[in-house]
């Protein structure tokens, strides 16, 4: 392989992207900059076919007309500039699948059963007749498996989605890859339907965040009353601190409040006798 060189890189895409069977034809697409290249399709762990690129095309195409079991892989591509020594790096690879419908479908069951309620932990369990696989789990609408595991043995595997919500509602099928076969599948199986329903509120918990939210408010409120309560008495003690200061220095005995008052002696006959006793 010839050293890389920093030109774009490809990148590689499968038609049909999934669900080809044995026998089906498909198309391995290694899109690359419009200029005049030679590609490489590359099979992990052997095959590489090679093909030139006319500088008008975007992509160069590798197709099977009639799939075979050894068509099964993992694909990169790679391209050479014509012009020049300049070689890409590889692309991102894809994997071919075929599936294989001599291998019996998996059954599949559900637990709890169809509907449930939000944060539930839902169990999927799929088996088939023990053929040392590996088992898949597909959800209608998702093109990627949501999750694979090793047969536990007796051709059994069991999924677990923890804390459903909403989003998790759907149809849900099983695969399986026979042992020492990774890229061979078995036919998707039965079905099961997950429907989840949001958790209703407990009853009264509406009206306890209310009554939390008046609590809430009536405190804010009461605070900062204490709080404006506390800094007008701190400033009517600093002033009577200041004027008592103030009395008791030098030369401010003149400026204490008199006491007024009215000598009952020479009061009117019946008029009441008014005092006006000292502040401080």
């Amino acid at each position: 392989m010839l050293p890389p060189v920093l030109v774009p890189r490809p990148s590689l895409s499968l038609h049909p992207s999934q669900g080809v069977s044995l026998g089906d034809p498909v198309t391995l697409r290694c899109h690359l900059p419009r200029l005049a290249a030679w590609v490489w399709l590359y099979r992990e762990g052997g095959w590489s076919y090679t093909k030139g690129k006319e500088k008008e095309q975007d992509a160069a195409e590798f197709s099977f007309v009639s799939t075979l079991r050894v068509h099964a892989g993992r694909y990169r591509c790679q391209y050479q500039v014509s012009e020049s020594a300049e070689v890409s790096v590889e692309s991102d690879p894809v994997e071919l699948v075929l599936t294989d419908v001599r291998y019996p479908p998996s059954s599949i069951s559900l637990h709890p059963e169809q509907h449930v309620g939000t944060g539930t932990n839902v169990t999927i369990r799929c088996w088939n007749k023990d053929y040392g696989a590996t088992f898949l789990l597909h959800k209608d609408g998702t093109s990627a498996p949501l999750q694979h595991q090793d047969s536990s043995g007796g051709g059994t595997a069991t999924f677990t989605l923890f804390g459903v919500t909403p989003a998790d509602s759907g149809t849900y099928r099983c695969s399986y890859r026979p042992e020492g076969y990774p890229f061979i599948s078995s036919p998707l199986g039965d079905s099961v339907t997950l429907e989840v329903t949001p958790t209703p509120a407990p009853p009264g918990a509406t009206g306890s965040s209310h009554g939390n939210l008046v609590v809430a408010v009536v405190g804010g409120c009461t605070a900062a009353f204490v709080f404006f309560l506390v800094l007008i008495i701190f400033f009517l003690l600093s002033a009577h601190r200041r004027r008592t200061q103030r009395d008791e220095s030098p030369g401010g005995e003149g400026v204490k409040c008199p006491y007024f008052s009215v000598d009952p002696l020479k009061r009117p006959s019946g008029s009441p006798i008014i005092s006006f006793p000292s502040v401080f």
